[in-house]
């Protein structure tokens, strides 16, 4: 018998990502989390039809480890049925739960949120990169806005 080794790497497809979630945040860390959907979701993501934008993820119970997904919008499939989805509605992240535990100790902390940061196919699969994230202040943007121009103006002098 010849054993063979299969090659385990996925191709990766970003279907969206949540540029403002860096923009607004500090990204402490990124987890990757598998989502429960319905069919007509599923088909509305593969036509590229998906906002994150005011999305975040926490825990409705405080008995069990479940995260939800609130606010993230997936329009309405054009070709569904009666049974189409809610545009808005909750959907459950697939975690280990051990990352589970340590995301909720991590936001019983002062200051610290679940956000999502992008959402892509790996392979046949929909994932979530989840960010575990702080606030940013005024002075933090302002800043991170000024090293974006000076490196602007650098990449514009010398062509690099």
């Amino acid at each position: 018998m010849n054993n063979q080794i299969q090659n385990t790497e996925r191709t990766i497809k970003i279907v969206t990502s949540n540029k403002r979630a860096y923009h607004d945040f500090f990204v402490v860390q990124s987890i990757e989390a598998g989502i429960v959907l319905q069919g007509t979701e599923i088909k509305s993501i593969r036509q590229g039809k998906c906002s994150i934008q005011d999305a975040y993820a926490a825990f409705p119970n405080k008995e069990n480890n479940e995260l939800y997904l609130y606010n993230m919008h997936i329009p309405e499939y054009a070709y569904g049925n009666y049974a189409n989805h809610k545009p808005k509605r909750p959907r459950k992240l697939l975690l280990k739960s051990r990352e589970a535990n340590k995301l909720r100790t991590a936001v019983n902390e002062k200051g610290i949120t679940l956000v999502p940061l992008s959402v892509y196919f790996s392979g046949p699969y929909l994932k979530i990169e989840i960010g575990l994230v702080k606030a940013k202040k005024k002075y933090d943007k302002r800043e991170d806005m000024k090293t974006k121009d000076v490196q602007k103006e650098i990449k514009r002098k010398f062509g690099v």
